[in-house]
Protein backbone atom coordinates (compact mmCIF):
# COMPACT_ATOMS: atom_id res chain seq x y z
CA UNK A 1 0.00 0.00 0.00
CA UNK A 2 2.63 2.33 1.30
CA UNK A 3 4.28 1.94 -2.73
CA UNK A 4 0.70 2.61 -4.07
CA UNK A 5 0.80 5.66 -2.08
CA UNK A 6 3.43 7.04 -3.13
CA UNK A 7 3.20 6.51 -6.56
CA UNK A 8 0.05 8.37 -6.48
CA UNK A 9 1.97 11.18 -4.87
CA UNK A 10 4.04 11.44 -7.26
CA UNK A 11 0.78 11.53 -10.25
CA UNK A 12 -0.28 14.46 -8.16
CA UNK A 13 3.23 16.28 -7.78
CA UNK A 14 3.59 15.90 -12.07
CA UNK A 15 0.55 18.16 -12.48
CA UNK A 16 1.35 21.90 -11.97
CA UNK A 17 -0.60 23.80 -9.26
CA UNK A 18 0.39 26.95 -7.86
CA UNK A 19 -1.65 28.49 -5.83
CA UNK A 20 -4.68 29.92 -8.11
CA UNK A 21 -3.91 27.78 -10.46
CA UNK A 22 -4.79 24.55 -8.99
CA UNK A 23 -8.04 23.45 -11.67
CA UNK A 24 -5.96 20.85 -13.35
CA UNK A 25 -4.96 19.19 -10.24
CA UNK A 26 -8.15 19.52 -8.45
CA UNK A 27 -10.49 17.70 -11.31
CA UNK A 28 -7.44 15.10 -11.19
CA UNK A 29 -8.61 14.44 -7.32
CA UNK A 30 -12.25 14.68 -8.23
CA UNK A 31 -11.75 11.81 -10.56
CA UNK A 32 -9.94 10.09 -7.97
CA UNK A 33 -12.94 10.40 -5.90
CA UNK A 34 -15.49 9.44 -7.85
CA UNK A 35 -13.32 6.38 -8.75
CA UNK A 36 -13.11 5.66 -5.37
CA UNK A 37 -17.14 5.68 -5.34
CA UNK A 38 -17.13 8.43 -2.72
CA UNK A 39 -20.75 9.85 -1.74
CA UNK A 40 -21.67 13.73 -2.69
CA UNK A 41 -18.58 14.40 -4.74
CA UNK A 42 -18.30 17.90 -5.82
CA UNK A 43 -16.23 20.95 -7.02
CA UNK A 44 -17.19 24.60 -5.47
CA UNK A 45 -16.78 27.24 -7.25
CA UNK A 46 -13.31 27.74 -5.96
CA UNK A 47 -12.34 24.37 -7.20
CA UNK A 48 -11.94 22.81 -3.38
CA UNK A 49 -12.63 18.76 -4.16
CA UNK A 50 -14.72 17.48 -1.53
CA UNK A 51 -16.29 13.62 -1.13
CA UNK A 52 -17.94 11.62 1.93
CA UNK A 53 -17.19 8.45 3.22
CA UNK A 54 -19.58 6.59 5.15
CA UNK A 55 -19.91 2.93 6.35
CA UNK A 56 -23.69 2.69 7.95
CA UNK A 57 -23.40 0.67 10.59
CA UNK A 58 -26.31 1.67 12.96
CA UNK A 59 -24.53 4.67 14.02
CA UNK A 60 -26.18 7.53 15.64
CA UNK A 61 -27.54 9.67 13.02
CA UNK A 62 -26.64 12.92 14.92
CA UNK A 63 -23.07 11.85 14.71
CA UNK A 64 -20.89 14.67 13.72
CA UNK A 65 -18.55 13.87 10.75
CA UNK A 66 -14.64 14.63 10.20
CA UNK A 67 -13.10 16.56 7.56
CA UNK A 68 -9.86 15.27 7.08
CA UNK A 69 -8.28 18.34 4.32
CA UNK A 70 -5.11 18.16 2.22
CA UNK A 71 -4.43 21.57 0.39
CA UNK A 72 -3.59 21.23 -3.29
CA UNK A 73 -1.74 24.38 -4.12
CA UNK A 74 2.30 24.71 -4.29
CA UNK A 75 4.62 27.62 -4.44
CA UNK A 76 6.43 26.50 -7.62
CA UNK A 77 5.15 28.62 -10.92
CA UNK A 78 4.15 26.79 -13.92
CA UNK A 79 7.42 27.22 -15.82
CA UNK A 80 9.14 24.84 -12.98
CA UNK A 81 10.67 21.21 -13.74
CA UNK A 82 8.35 19.25 -11.99
CA UNK A 83 11.57 16.40 -12.60
CA UNK A 84 11.93 13.64 -9.88
CA UNK A 85 14.37 11.44 -8.53
CA UNK A 86 13.08 8.27 -6.67
CA UNK A 87 15.77 6.50 -4.47
CA UNK A 88 15.48 3.59 -2.32
CA UNK A 89 15.15 5.76 0.70
CA UNK A 90 14.10 9.35 -0.68
CA UNK A 91 11.77 10.91 -3.71
CA UNK A 92 13.10 14.20 -4.75
CA UNK A 93 10.79 16.57 -6.33
CA UNK A 94 8.82 20.66 -6.14
CA UNK A 95 6.14 20.13 -3.99
CA UNK A 96 6.09 16.11 -3.48
CA UNK A 97 6.33 16.90 0.56
CA UNK A 98 4.44 20.06 0.47
CA UNK A 99 1.86 19.23 -0.27
CA UNK A 100 1.26 16.20 -3.09
CA UNK A 101 1.96 13.46 -0.46
CA UNK A 102 -0.43 14.94 2.46
CA UNK A 103 -3.20 15.06 -0.52
CA UNK A 104 -2.14 11.18 -1.58
CA UNK A 105 -2.51 10.62 1.94
CA UNK A 106 -6.36 11.43 1.28
CA UNK A 107 -6.65 8.31 -0.46
CA UNK A 108 -4.21 6.12 1.43
CA UNK A 109 -6.72 6.53 4.47
CA UNK A 110 -9.29 5.35 2.74
CA UNK A 111 -7.76 2.57 1.33
CA UNK A 112 -6.14 1.59 4.57
CA UNK A 113 -9.77 2.00 6.67
CA UNK A 114 -11.40 -0.14 3.98
CA UNK A 115 -9.06 -2.97 3.61
CA UNK A 116 -9.01 -3.53 7.85
CA UNK A 117 -13.01 -3.18 7.55
CA UNK A 118 -12.63 -0.19 10.36
CA UNK A 119 -16.22 0.74 11.24
CA UNK A 120 -15.96 4.27 12.24
CA UNK A 121 -18.81 6.09 14.27
CA UNK A 122 -19.29 9.02 12.00
CA UNK A 123 -19.10 10.02 8.09
CA UNK A 124 -15.18 11.70 6.88
CA UNK A 125 -15.47 14.40 4.27
CA UNK A 126 -11.94 14.39 2.89
CA UNK A 127 -11.27 17.74 1.16
CA UNK A 128 -8.88 19.00 -1.02
CA UNK A 129 -8.63 22.18 -0.97
CA UNK A 130 -6.59 25.54 -2.62
CA UNK A 131 -5.22 28.54 -1.82
CA UNK A 132 -3.11 27.64 1.25
CA UNK A 133 0.22 28.88 0.59
CA UNK A 134 1.61 32.30 -0.16
CA UNK A 135 -0.96 35.17 -1.03
CA UNK A 136 -3.93 32.31 -1.45
CA UNK A 137 -4.32 34.21 2.11
CA UNK A 138 -6.38 30.30 3.22
CA UNK A 139 -9.21 31.17 0.92
CA UNK A 140 -9.69 27.64 0.09
CA UNK A 141 -10.05 26.73 3.98
CA UNK A 142 -12.23 29.48 4.74
CA UNK A 143 -14.72 28.16 1.93
CA UNK A 144 -14.38 24.79 3.56
CA UNK A 145 -15.06 25.82 6.98
CA UNK A 146 -18.00 28.25 6.26
CA UNK A 147 -19.72 25.19 4.61
CA UNK A 148 -19.40 22.74 7.77
CA UNK A 149 -18.80 25.35 10.19
CA UNK A 150 -19.51 24.18 13.47
CA UNK A 151 -21.15 20.64 12.62
CA UNK A 152 -18.09 18.57 12.77
CA UNK A 153 -15.81 16.24 15.12
CA UNK A 154 -12.55 18.37 13.95
CA UNK A 155 -10.78 19.69 11.22
CA UNK A 156 -8.25 17.44 10.36
CA UNK A 157 -5.44 18.86 7.89
CA UNK A 158 -2.95 17.09 6.71
CA UNK A 159 0.56 17.96 5.59
CA UNK A 160 3.10 15.94 3.97
CA UNK A 161 6.55 16.75 5.82
CA UNK A 162 5.46 17.16 9.09
CA UNK A 163 5.30 14.01 11.02
CA UNK A 164 5.74 14.38 14.62
CA UNK A 165 4.62 17.67 15.03
CA UNK A 166 1.11 18.27 16.37
CA UNK A 167 0.26 21.99 14.96
CA UNK A 168 -2.53 22.89 17.68
CA UNK A 169 -1.74 26.51 17.92
CA UNK A 170 -2.61 28.96 14.57
CA UNK A 171 0.30 31.90 14.19
CA UNK A 172 -1.64 34.76 13.13
CA UNK A 173 -0.37 37.01 9.83
CA UNK A 174 -0.64 40.30 8.41
CA UNK A 175 1.01 41.05 4.63
CA UNK A 176 1.29 44.24 3.06
CA UNK A 177 1.96 45.72 -0.20
CA UNK A 178 3.79 48.89 0.44
CA UNK A 179 4.26 51.10 -2.42
CA UNK A 180 6.36 54.58 -2.84
CA UNK A 181 5.83 57.43 -5.17
CA UNK A 182 8.00 60.59 -6.41
CA UNK A 183 8.10 62.66 -8.87
CA UNK A 184 11.94 60.88 -9.85
CA UNK A 185 14.24 62.45 -11.86
CA UNK A 186 18.01 62.59 -12.75
CA UNK A 187 20.37 60.76 -10.38
CA UNK A 188 22.88 64.03 -11.15
CA UNK A 189 20.79 66.61 -11.90
CA UNK A 190 17.80 66.38 -9.65
CA UNK A 191 19.89 65.45 -6.97
CA UNK A 192 18.30 66.15 -3.56
CA UNK A 193 15.00 64.89 -4.35
CA UNK A 194 13.06 62.03 -3.48
CA UNK A 195 13.87 58.92 -4.69
CA UNK A 196 10.88 56.05 -4.06
CA UNK A 197 13.77 53.54 -3.64
CA UNK A 198 15.57 55.58 -0.99
CA UNK A 199 12.54 56.77 0.81
CA UNK A 200 11.59 52.93 1.09
CA UNK A 201 14.93 51.68 2.28
CA UNK A 202 14.29 54.31 5.05
CA UNK A 203 10.73 52.56 5.96
CA UNK A 204 12.32 49.42 6.27
CA UNK A 205 15.45 50.23 8.21
CA UNK A 206 12.47 51.70 10.64
CA UNK A 207 10.15 48.97 10.62
CA UNK A 208 12.86 46.12 11.17
CA UNK A 209 14.45 48.04 13.92
CA UNK A 210 10.96 47.59 15.71
CA UNK A 211 11.67 45.56 19.24
CA UNK A 212 10.26 41.87 18.99
CA UNK A 213 8.78 40.03 22.02
CA UNK A 214 9.99 36.48 22.04
CA UNK A 215 7.12 35.22 23.92
CA UNK A 216 4.42 34.67 22.40
CA UNK A 217 7.09 34.69 19.18
CA UNK A 218 6.64 37.52 16.97
CA UNK A 219 8.39 38.16 13.65
CA UNK A 220 8.56 40.36 10.85
CA UNK A 221 10.10 40.13 7.44
CA UNK A 222 10.33 41.94 4.34
CA UNK A 223 10.45 39.22 1.63
CA UNK A 224 10.26 41.33 -1.65
CA UNK A 225 11.39 44.20 -2.88
CA UNK A 226 11.17 46.21 -6.47
CA UNK A 227 11.58 49.61 -7.81
CA UNK A 228 13.63 51.60 -9.90
CA UNK A 229 14.37 51.95 -13.80
CA UNK A 230 18.16 52.64 -13.97
CA UNK A 231 21.05 52.91 -12.26
CA UNK A 232 20.92 57.01 -12.36
CA UNK A 233 17.49 57.43 -12.28
CA UNK A 234 15.81 58.49 -8.81
CA UNK A 235 13.06 55.75 -8.91
CA UNK A 236 9.42 57.41 -9.00
CA UNK A 237 7.99 54.16 -7.88
CA UNK A 238 9.40 51.61 -5.51
CA UNK A 239 7.35 48.39 -3.84
CA UNK A 240 7.99 46.00 -0.99
CA UNK A 241 6.09 43.20 0.68
CA UNK A 242 6.10 42.78 4.21
CA UNK A 243 4.82 39.75 6.37
CA UNK A 244 3.86 39.83 10.23
CA UNK A 245 3.35 37.17 12.23
CA UNK A 246 2.15 36.45 15.99
CA UNK A 247 1.48 33.95 18.00
CA UNK A 248 -0.85 36.57 20.03
CA UNK A 249 -3.28 38.39 18.30
CA UNK A 250 -2.99 41.28 20.52
CA UNK A 251 0.52 41.09 19.96
CA UNK A 252 0.25 41.10 16.29
CA UNK A 253 -2.45 43.74 16.79
CA UNK A 254 0.04 46.10 18.50
CA UNK A 255 3.13 45.29 16.08
CA UNK A 256 0.29 46.24 13.14
CA UNK A 257 -0.36 49.49 14.97
CA UNK A 258 3.11 50.32 15.05
CA UNK A 259 3.79 49.50 11.35
CA UNK A 260 1.19 50.92 10.22
CA UNK A 261 2.22 54.49 12.01
CA UNK A 262 5.55 54.36 10.60
CA UNK A 263 3.87 53.61 6.93
CA UNK A 264 1.65 56.87 7.56
CA UNK A 265 4.62 59.39 8.77
CA UNK A 266 6.55 58.28 5.73
CA UNK A 267 4.60 60.46 3.52
CA UNK A 268 5.29 63.91 3.22
CA UNK A 269 5.91 66.73 0.66
CA UNK A 270 6.68 64.86 -2.99
CA UNK A 271 6.34 61.47 -1.24
CA UNK A 272 3.41 59.15 -1.02
CA UNK A 273 3.01 55.76 0.40
CA UNK A 274 0.49 53.80 0.01
CA UNK A 275 -0.39 50.40 2.09
CA UNK A 276 -2.18 47.50 0.92
CA UNK A 277 -3.11 44.52 3.19
CA UNK A 278 -2.36 41.99 0.68
CA UNK A 279 -3.15 38.70 3.50
CA UNK A 280 -4.28 38.01 6.80
CA UNK A 281 -4.34 35.07 8.83
CA UNK A 282 -6.43 35.00 12.57
CA UNK A 283 -4.35 33.45 15.33
CA UNK A 284 -6.53 30.31 17.46
CA UNK A 285 -5.56 27.68 19.31
CA UNK A 286 -6.64 24.03 21.27
CA UNK A 287 -5.52 23.50 24.74
CA UNK A 288 -2.60 21.25 24.57
CA UNK A 289 -5.14 19.41 27.21
CA UNK A 290 -7.60 19.11 24.55
CA UNK A 291 -8.92 15.48 23.52
CA UNK A 292 -7.67 16.10 20.18
CA UNK A 293 -4.29 17.07 21.12
CA UNK A 294 -4.02 14.44 23.82
CA UNK A 295 -4.80 11.71 20.79
CA UNK A 296 -2.77 13.03 18.71
CA UNK A 297 0.49 12.79 20.90
CA UNK A 298 -0.99 9.20 22.01
CA UNK A 299 -0.79 7.68 18.03
CA UNK A 300 2.32 9.38 17.73
CA UNK A 301 3.40 7.28 20.66
CA UNK A 302 2.31 3.98 19.76
CA UNK A 303 4.61 4.79 16.75
CA UNK A 304 8.00 5.57 18.55
CA UNK A 305 7.94 9.08 17.72
CA UNK A 306 7.81 11.17 20.19
CA UNK A 307 4.74 14.57 19.93
CA UNK A 308 6.04 18.03 19.51
CA UNK A 309 3.65 20.72 20.08
CA UNK A 310 3.68 23.40 18.26
CA UNK A 311 2.38 26.50 16.32
CA UNK A 312 2.10 27.50 12.63
CA UNK A 313 0.33 28.92 9.82
CA UNK A 314 -1.57 26.55 8.03
CA UNK A 315 -5.19 25.75 6.76
CA UNK A 316 -5.87 25.07 11.02
CA UNK A 317 -6.14 28.75 11.35
CA UNK A 318 -9.53 29.07 10.26
CA UNK A 319 -11.43 26.55 11.85
CA UNK A 320 -8.98 27.41 15.29
CA UNK A 321 -9.63 31.32 14.53
CA UNK A 322 -13.22 30.35 15.10
CA UNK A 323 -13.15 28.31 18.40
CA UNK A 324 -13.40 24.99 16.78
CA UNK A 325 -11.33 22.17 16.97
CA UNK A 326 -8.83 21.21 14.32
CA UNK A 327 -5.01 20.32 14.50
CA UNK A 328 -2.32 19.64 11.52
CA UNK A 329 -0.50 16.19 11.70
CA UNK A 330 2.11 14.88 8.94
CA UNK A 331 2.66 11.88 7.24
CA UNK A 332 6.87 11.68 6.97
CA UNK A 333 9.51 14.06 7.15
CA UNK A 334 11.86 15.54 4.51
CA UNK A 335 13.46 18.66 3.89
CA UNK A 336 14.06 21.66 1.60
CA UNK A 337 10.84 22.79 1.16
CA UNK A 338 9.78 25.88 -0.63
CA UNK A 339 12.88 24.85 -3.11
CA UNK A 340 13.28 22.91 -6.22
CA UNK A 341 16.08 20.41 -4.20
CA UNK A 342 12.27 19.06 -2.03
CA UNK A 343 12.49 16.08 -0.23
CA UNK A 344 10.40 12.99 1.46
CA UNK A 345 11.93 10.46 3.65
CA UNK A 346 10.22 7.20 2.47
CA UNK A 347 10.52 4.58 5.37
CA UNK A 348 8.78 7.21 7.83
CA UNK A 349 5.67 7.07 5.68
CA UNK A 350 4.52 4.13 7.32
CA UNK A 351 4.20 5.04 10.49
CA UNK A 352 2.48 8.10 9.23
CA UNK A 353 0.02 6.68 7.65
CA UNK A 354 -0.60 3.95 10.42
CA UNK A 355 -0.80 6.93 12.78
CA UNK A 356 -3.39 8.81 10.93
CA UNK A 357 -5.57 5.80 10.77
CA UNK A 358 -5.21 5.45 14.51
CA UNK A 359 -6.47 9.22 15.15
CA UNK A 360 -9.14 8.51 12.90
CA UNK A 361 -10.24 5.40 14.30
CA UNK A 362 -10.77 7.01 17.68
CA UNK A 363 -11.78 10.32 17.02
CA UNK A 364 -15.07 9.75 18.15
CA UNK A 365 -14.41 8.10 21.18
Amino acid sequence: MINRLLDLAIQIQQIPAPTFDEKQRAEFVRGLFVKEKLSDVSMDSLNNVYGRWTVDRGRRADTKPLIVSAHLDTVFPLNTSLHVTREEDRIYGPGIGDNSLGVAALFGLLWMLRERKINLAGDIWFVANICEEGLGDLRGMRAVTDRFGANVQAYLVLEGTALGHVYHRAVGVRRYRVIARTAGGHSWSDYGQPSAVHELARLVTQITALPLPTQPRTTLNVGLISGGTGVNVLASEATFELDLRSESMETLNSLIAQVEEKIVAANRNGVTVQMDVIGQRPAGEISVDHPLVKLAEQCLTAQEIKAVLTSGSTDANIPLSRGLPAIVLGITTGGGAHTVHEYINVEPVSSGMEQLVEFVSRVWV
